[in-house]
């Protein structure tokens, strides 16, 4: 069966920017969505924050295997309650791909539960994002390290929790470094958080960017099986049956 995606961008710079538009002439979302076409399996859909219920109402939410999330100036016009679907979702096993600024969206900070704080500092410094776990799945096809030839920076420290893995830590000409590809779980769901990306640069066209992004599509998709059930429950086994204690 494909994995079903939904790639959500705001989509604001893209619409106020010259520039950006001539980088991204079909908005970053549908930059993504057509550099994951033919990396794999996928049925892919975009949604936008200026749509009803910024994109993502429950249907659309309930159809989606792996959310991807970019976003940057507009964290506060996300609903609250587009937040909770997102959040009720990832907890009942839909996985999600977290991009560069979205370290600040308000889902992520909800799910990581700190303030997502970093350093920046947009001065075209080089990256280069090295592979620190090279047996993770989301590291498959990646040599030692993808190198971005102009990039934002993003120094430590990222007030994170410690990830679950960590995949990729990444150094700027700046002297700087940055935990760059970190993985969580959350209820049932799976989270990659991926760092490069911002819009004022050709990111989400390189190939390597995008083998990244399609692994970890792969490795958040939900894992097949019922969904644990809480509450008040009854033994197992007959009580009489259980062997002492001791």
């Amino acid at each position: 069966m494909p994995i079903k995606v939904t790639v959500w961008n705001e989509f604001r710079h893209e619409k106020e920017s010259e520039k950006i538009a001539a980088i991204y002439p079909d908005g970053i979302h549908g930059a993504i969505a057509a550099g994951l076409s033919g990396r794999g399996d996928f049925d892919i859909r975009v949604a936008t924050l200026d749509a009803p219920a910024n994109g993502l109402p429950d249907e659309i939410l309930a159809q989606t295997d792996v959310l991807l999330w970019w976003g940057h100036k507009a964290h506060r016009d996300v609903l609250d309650d587009t937040v909770d679907r997102v959040q009720r979702r990832v907890l009942d096993g839909m996985g999600m791909v977290v991009l560069h600024s979205g370290h600040h969206s308000k889902i992520f900070k909800r799910l990581m539960g700190t303030t997502c704080n970093l350093k920046w500092r947009e001065a075209n410094d080089k990256e280069r994002i090295w592979v620190v776990n090279p047996a993770h799945p989301i590291a498959e096809g990646i040599g030692d390290y993808i190198e971005i030839p102009e990039e934002e920076m993003y120094g430590e420290h990222f007030d994170i929790p410690e990830p679950d893995s960590l995949v990729f830590v990444s150094w700027f000409t700046g002297g700087e470094v940055f935990r760059s590809g970190c993985c969580y779980e959350r209820g049932a769901g799976k989270i990659f958080y991926f760092r490069p990306g911002h819009e004022s640069y050709p990111t989400y066209h390189n190939a390597d960017v995008l083998k990244v992004i399609a692994n970890g599509i792969r490795w958040t998709k939900p894992v097949d099986r019922p969904l644990p059930v809480y509450g008040l429950n009854g033994p197992n086994a007959p009580l009489e049956s259980l062997p002492p204690k001791g």
